[in-house]
């Protein structure tokens, strides 16, 4: 649903930066746009090195610390968790309260989270941070594009969404190997310690500049918060959650299946729920109505599949290379070089050349990629065993990046191409927040598909390596079945990927404008 935005001008501006109601600031009269632009730009960096850089850090968490398995499954689960479940009423805080506000807040609370990450010496004490985190996140990452649209005119907002691939980019490539380096470095002796205060002086300033260039802008007309629903979600997600990670260290006990049972009734009485407050005021977290539309029903069970293979992929990726292979963070995150390289490219092809001609053939094509990549690596880590080389692995990596290229890119506007304009944005924001939900489903996976196929009893004797190589292979099978439905699924999009009728599927209204480049938190 699309809304005027009124803008404010930044603090300490003169009052002839102010825009008008609607319009976004004149060229020449405020210049200081571009400063604004590079601070939320920062800020979407600071989030996505942030999801990348702490996978190659998570054996030596382990190690520093002490965590558990289903302690690193949480580091990277309930960031996700956090940062999903708050994505879509974060935005529209930002739509009520004013999105500069909402946004410093957001990037205040990830700066202060990012050091309680980077001090705490208890596992669960870093969990707690890492939930913080992913919850700030969800207040700061929303009001990225709506501060876009409310800073920019029409006219140079193509060149701005321009520099957020390249920032995506570089952040996908840079993310492993700069957690790789700051981990191997072990700084002041620090450990893995400063991927996490590396945001501290990049969010300090941050806080000061953005207050300074940074418009204030709001909807007059937004949505009110659904709190009732975002609990009931939350809880339901929960419910699975924590018995799914836990479930092997607690030898599978009574009341973990009881929970997970139990998670379906919660999630009936959301849906219930969310039929009532649609009735009331017109504002509910989930757009039901959405779903009559074949294509974004579909389109969600793609987000939602994709992102389950990807949280399972990446997680038992660095496990098998660093415990497993006992390979270190440095040569590991150079052994992901190919990947992210390819995932660039083809996330570049997919929507200036291949989509516009042929629509989700592309997409399917990604799909069958992705899934002859998982199997080489899988024929690969057997025919090898632990000898196996980085340059080695270069091959199926390159393969499934070029696959997920295809996918990632287009897929937000070939899901909602069959949606009314008017519901346009609410469906941009559920489909991120359903592929976060995947990845942290995904993850909590790891213990069923990974871990309970890893033999303890060869790793006592030393021979970590064949058992993790076993372990991983076995949770690749999965991955390769994650995404043959994937592909099934994808033959229910439309053919053609067309904006929706009456223009653009990107609105200006921040609460349902989720940045599309969160698809990419698992690369």
């Amino acid at each position: 649903m699309t809304s005027t935005a009124t803008t404010d001008p930044p603090a300490g501006a003169s009052p002839d930066a102010t825009a008008p109601a609607g319009a976004a600031p004149d060229a020449t009269a405020d210049r200081r746009r571009w400063l604004a632009l590079a601070v939320v730009m920062t800020a979407s960096f600071m989030d996505l090195v942030d999801v990348t850089i702490v996978n190659i850090a998570m054996p030596s968490i382990q190690k520093d610390i002490g965590a558990s398995f289903s302690i690193l499954q949480w580091i990277t689960e309930g960031y996700a968790l956090a940062f999903a479940a708050g994505l879509i009423t974060g935005g529209r805080l930002g739509d009520i309260y004013g999105r500069r506000r909402v946004f410093l807040l957001g990037m205040g609370g990830f700066t202060l989270a990012s050091m309680l990450c980077g001090v705490a010496g208890d596992p669960h004490l870093l969990v707690a941070a890492r939930v913080l985190q992913g919850a700030t996140a969800a207040l700061m990452v929303p009001q990225v594009l709506a501060i876009v649209h409310a800073t920019f005119p029409a006219h140079e907002r193509g060149k701005v969404f321009g520099m957020f691939g390249a920032v995506v980019g570089l952040g996908a490539v840079s993310g492993p190997i700069l957690g790789a380096l700051l981990t191997q470095w072990n700084l002041f002796g620090l450990a893995w310690r400063p991927i996490f205060l590396v945001n501290l002086p990049v969010g300090i300033a941050g806080l000061i500049m953005g207050r300074r260039y940074i418009s204030e802008s709001r909807a007059p007309q937004a949505l009110k918060l659904d709190l009732v629903g975002v609990v009931l979600a939350t809880g339901g997600l929960l419910m699975l959650l924590y018995p799914l990670t836990q479930g092997r260290e607690l030898g599978w006990p009574l009341w973990g299946f009881l929970c997970m049972a139990g998670s379906a009734v919660v999630f009936v009485l959301f849906v219930l729920y969310e039929r009532h407050k649609s009735r009331k005021d017109g504002s509910p977290l989930v757009e039901l109505s959405l779903f009559k539309v074949k294509s974004f029903a579909a389109g969600i069970g793609v987000e939602v599949a994709f992102g389950v293979a990807c949280g399972v992929f990446f997680l038992i990726w660095t496990l098998y290379m660093q415990i497993g292979l006992g390979w270190s963070p440095l040569r590991a995150g150079l052994t992901g070089i190919p990947f992210s390289i390819a995932v660039s490219v083809a996330a570049g092809l997919s929507v200036q050349k291949l989509v516009p001609r042929f629509g989700r053939k592309v997409l399917q094509a990604g799909a069958l990629s992705m899934m002859a990549g998982v199997l080489l690596y899988i024929w690969e880590a057997e025919h090898f065993g632990t000898g196996i080389h980085p340059w080695q692995m270069a091959l199926p990596l390159t393969v499934m990046g070029l696959g997920m290229g295809l996918i990632v890119a287009p897929l937000t506007e070939t899901v909602i191409a069959g949606v009314p304009r008017e519901h346009s944005g609410s469906a941009s924001g559920l489909i991120n927040t359903t592929q976060q939900l995947g990845n942290a489903v995904g993850l909590g996976l790891v213990s069923v598909v990974f871990f309970n196929a890893l033999d303890e009893g060869e790793v006592a004797r030393g021979r970590a390596g064949e058992a993790f190589g076993a372990a991983f292979r076995h949770g690749m099978w999965w991955v390769a079945a994650v995404l043959g439905v994937v592909l099934a699924l994808m033959f229910a999009l439309p053919r053609k990927a067309v904006a929706p009728a009456g223009g653009s599927a990107l609105p200006a209204q921040g609460g349902e404008a989720v940045a599309s480049h969160k698809e990419r938190a698992a690369v």
